[in-house]
């Protein structure tokens, strides 16, 4: 007779599985910002995976002298992930570079899955940010498939407010509705909320994650701006605007949920999902970036080892 230590309980889910589960998620609007943005949407995408997945095996293979990391699937992820933060004009060279950082250095620098501590990501998005300002806000883009004749162009409705106000949102007409489907410009994860909440509950089916942390991020949002609105609507975007534009539902359900970098309790994915969208809202308003996700999201994977160390899942067994 075989016998073992404990822990008894086994669970047919692996990081393979699970990262699988991400990308079939992320395939509808994947889709959809193909069909919007095109062959430059495509190039974007194969580079980033590609790169992420190559790095990944080169660094494990070369540098950490271990077995290969990439059949887990986790690099590709990441490079879906850091594609649909990046608009459609970004160039290759660029997208290298975001995957370096994503992959070289947020992931594993400290280890590889499971030890980084910050968004692997959206860590070479912020990067990019600041590195290549101008090329990081270029929303002008080639015609796509579904817009063969002009070319697209315009800001987000994020910088149409962060640069003028209510007033120059009333004067495009306040587009609430582009949002659902196609946005105006932003970068692929912005351009269908329905294809990335179809993903989301995909999710929650196969029990990938858990609703609280989104369900925590869109409910502070919507007090936030709600209460801000009511104060001085001429002033402030009002909730149904502030859930619909930018990242806020991509970084809501595919990268704040995390799990290397969320909290692993209830409660503690509760406190870190309040203090991202407080964050948005605070950047949004108040600081000098139209979209704040992505900071935000980074600011709060900080507080993850206090908040697990604050609150702590009931042990298996004990009552």
């Amino acid at each position: 007779m075989l016998v073992s230590p404990s822990p008894h309980i086994h669970a047919d889910v692996s990081t393979r599985r699970i990262m699988l589960d991400v990308i079939l998620a992320l395939l509808p609007a994947v889709i959809i910002s193909f069909l919007f943005y095109g062959w430059s949407e495509i190039l974007i995408m194969a580079v980033s995976v590609a790169s992420c997945v190559l790095l990944e095996w080169a660094i494990t293979k070369w540098l950490l002298k271990a077995p290969s990391t990439i059949g887990d699937l986790s690099a590709v992820v990441t490079g879906i992930l850091l594609a649909m933060n990046l608009p459609s004009t970004t160039p290759w060279w660029i997208v290298i570079i975001g995957a370096v950082v994503a992959i070289g250095v947020a992931k594993m620098t400290f280890g590889g899955l499971g030890q980084n501590v910050f968004n692997p990501a959206i860590t070479g998005r912020v990067f990019l940010l600041i590195s290549f300002p101008q090329q990081m806000t270029d929303w002008t883009a080639a015609p796509g498939f579904i817009h063969a004749t002009d070319a697209i162009s315009g800001s987000t409705l994020l910088g149409v407010y962060s640069e003028g106000g209510m007033d120059a949102l009333q004067a495009m007409g306040y587009p609430l509705d582009t949002s659902l489907f196609f946005d105006i410009g932003g970068s692929a994860g912005e351009i269908s909320v329905l294809a990335l909440l179809l993903g989301f509950i995909y999710l929650l089916i196969r029990k990938v994650v858990k609703p609280w942390i989104p369900l925590s991020i869109f409910a502070t949002v919507i007090v936030f701006s709600g209460i801000c609105y009511l104060v001085d609507p001429e002033v402030y975007t009002g909730p149904a605007f502030n859930l619909l534009t930018g990242g806020l539902v991509l970084g809501a359900c595919f990268m704040a949920t995390d799990y290397v970098t969320s909290p692993m309790s209830n409660w503690g994915g509760v406190i870190y999902g309040i203090g991202i969208g407080i964050i948005v809202m605070l950047i949004r308003y108040f600081g000098s970036y139209p979209e704040g996700m992505s900071f935000a999201i980074l600011i709060m994977n900080m507080t993850v080892p206090l908040l697990n160390r604050w609150f702590h899942q009931k042990k298996y067994g004990r009552a």
